[in-house]
């Protein structure tokens, strides 16, 4: 009996095993994964070829930052009021916008003859909505001073605030001394460092609707009885301007005789938003601003050599998978891109030419419902990664044909051990035979059929 009992566990221990089994070759790993090829040089830095007027130069993409064209973007030189664009946008991101402050004398009477004022006096109050108008529209000099008192309780450590914030926004050879571009010879930046701060600040949208704006009124003070109006003093701005650009959106000019004519520009056309730095910038030859003839030059430049291009679009079969354990119908299953990606590549780029990677679960199981994640593909364009969910593409059900033979071979089995239990009469008539076949070895030793001793 104990030798049966062992059999039929055996029997049915062996059949989970097999159930188990059946279903654990769907558990193979599913993951392909092709090498991940960097396209580093898509978007080739090019000198421009044309004259670039500033001692340092820079045209990026405003939402990739990669660099376009540059010349000595690196270089260290004066930043004059261009400045200002830090200092705003610590202003804006730690001061409420209807807050009121109170200038200073120290604010007031800190800033060097000739240099751009807004004429505010000792004890006047405005909003920082206000002030910020004033600071970036009309460059306002004291302005600075007022946002750097009330912010850090002095110019030196609003400095130092500064230089921490141009430190994290990835600015290499950038050291500020003042708020407002003040000419310091230890007040210094590059094209490339003040574009990496115009691109952060361009995100604010706070900061992206001042310095668009044409002019700006504030209302008149009780220290200051009358209106003030002030025109922007960026050139691209203005329609009646012969330096007007019809996609500029900012940002912000400078000017001291040290460090010449500086400016940072930003354009959008057909939905590329480029930003252009120019530093210390010379008159042409025909006495033109250099600095507006290089952000017009340069944003022609990258508009007509660069465009936004789609290379992968939403629903693009990317891979067919053969799902075992589904149904017939459900089993080949397309994965498709749940997002379309797209970035500024050279207008002349052939977006099949990208690499790509692709992962994807090593447990793709059914079910699966229609548009479940099941992976993700990569791409890792000039050192930038773009990637997508990979989702399925319909319902994928799961078959019931292995679980149904599985139910009944472990139905048979549970049945057969419960005849054996409930019939005990083999067990009766194996036991008589074994005492009969006991009881003819006790008695080999008789002579005959009859049961008569021999003597």
């Amino acid at each position: 009996m104990k030798k049966r009992l062992i059999i039929i566990l055996t029997i049915f221990i062996s059949l989970i095993n097999i159930y188990n089994l059946s279903f654990a070759e769907d558990n193979l790993t599913l993951t392909t994964s092709e090498t991940l090829i960097t396209n580093d040089t898509i978007s080739d830095v090019s000198d421009p070829n044309f004259t670039i007027y500033s001692d340092g130069a820079i045209l990026i993409d405003s939402k990739t930052g990669n660099i376009l064209a540059q010349k000595d973007m690196d270089k260290q030189l004066y930043p004059a009021s261009t400045t200002k664009i830090l200092t705003a946008i610590i202003a804006i991101e730690k001061l409420s916008l209807d807050e009121v402050l109170t200038a200073s004398y120290t604010a007031v009477m800190s800033i060097p003859s000739g240099y751009s004022n807004a004429g505010i006096k000792e004890g006047e109050q405005f909003t920082v909505s206000d002030l910020l108008d004033m600071f970036l529209i009309h460059s306002a000099n004291e302005i600075g001073y007022i946002f750097a008192e009330h912010i850090s309780g002095n110019i030196s450590e609003f400095a130092n605030l500064m230089n921490e914030k141009a430190k994290e926004l990835g600015c290499k050879n950038t050291h500020f001394t003042n708020p407002s571009g003040i000419q310091d010879p230890e007040h210094y930046s590059t094209a490339y460092d003040m574009a990496q701060i115009a691109r952060y600040c361009m995100k604010n949208e706070t900061f992206r609707n001042i310095v668009n704006k044409e002019s700006c009124k504030i209302a008149a003070t009780p220290l200051y009885p009358e209106e003030r109006y002030f025109k922007n003093t960026n050139s691209l701005l203005d329609s009646s301007n012969r330096y007007y650009y019809e996609y500029a959106i900012g940002v912000k000019t400078g000017f001291t005789s040290q460090a010449k004519n500086c400016l940072i520009a930003c354009s959008v056309k057909d939905g590329v938003e480029l930003i252009a730095v120019l530093l210390g910038a010379e008159a042409t030859e025909t006495g033109l601003s250099g600095r507006y003839m290089d952000a017009i030059n340069l944003f022609n430049y990258g508009f007509e050599n660069y465009k936004i291009k789609n290379f992968l679009d939403a629903n693009t079969v990317i891979q067919e998978l053969q799902i075992k354990n589904a149904t017939k119908e459900t089993k080949i299953l397309n994965v498709v891109a749940k997002d379309s990606l797209s970035t500024l590549l050279p207008a002349n780029y052939d977006v099949t030419n990208l690499q790509y990677s692709i992962e994807l679960k090593n447990d793709i199981l059914a079910p699966i419902a229609k548009d479940s994640v099941l992976g993700k593909i990569t791409y890792n364009i000039d050192g930038i990664t773009y990637t997508s969910d990979l989702i399925a593409s319909s319902d994928v059900l799961k078959s019931k044909v292995m679980i149904t033979i599985l139910q009944v071979l472990l139905a048979i089995v549970i049945l057969f051990i419960l005849a054996m239990l409930i019939s005990p009469k083999n067990g009766k008539k194996k036991k008589r035979n074994k005492k009969y076949k006991n009881n003819l070895k006790n008695t080999s030793d008789f002579n005959s059929i009859y049961k008569f001793k021999i003597e």
